[in-house]
C-alpha cells in the first residue's frame, strides 16, 4: 500500500496497516521501511512505523504566501526544502513570500 502526499500544507498523515497481514515494517510509496522511527524517508517525511499505522509529517515548511502568477516552487528533496523561484528566471528568487511551520 502506498500513499502520495502533497507537500505543500501536507501537515500529517496516517496510514492504517490492513490487520491480519503480516508485516516487516510500514510501506509507503514502494519502499518499506522498518518499524520504529524514522527521520527521514526519500519523500522527506518524518515518520513513526507500528505493526497497525504509519504516522508521517512533513519536514517541509508549509507555504504560507507567494506570487502564484510570477513564482512557482522548485522542490530539493536533498535539502527537504524548497525555493520560491521566478517562473521566467528560476535563477532569480522571489522576495515577497513567508513560510509557517
Amino acid at each position: 500500500m502506498g500513499t502520495m502526499v502533497t507537500l505543500g500544507d501536507a501537515g500529517c498523515f496516517t496510514v492504517r496497516q490492513d490487520p491480519g497481514r503480516p508485516y516487516r515494517g510500514c510501506m509507503m510509496n514502494g519502499k518499506l521501511y522498518p518499524f520504529g522511527k524514522i527521520e527521514r524517508t526519500e519523500d522527506c517525511y518524518k515518520c513513526s512505523c507500528t505493526k497497525n499505522e504509519m504516522e508521517c509529517c512533513s519536514n517541509f515548511h508549509s507555504r504560507a504566501s507567494y506570487d502564484k502568477e510570477k513564482c512557482k516552487v522548485v522542490i530539493d528533496k536533498k535539502r527537504c526544502d524548497y525555493d520560491v523561484v521566478m517562473k521566467d528566471d528560476p535563477s532569480k528568487r522571489c522576495v515577497s513570500y513567508s513560510r509557517v511551520g
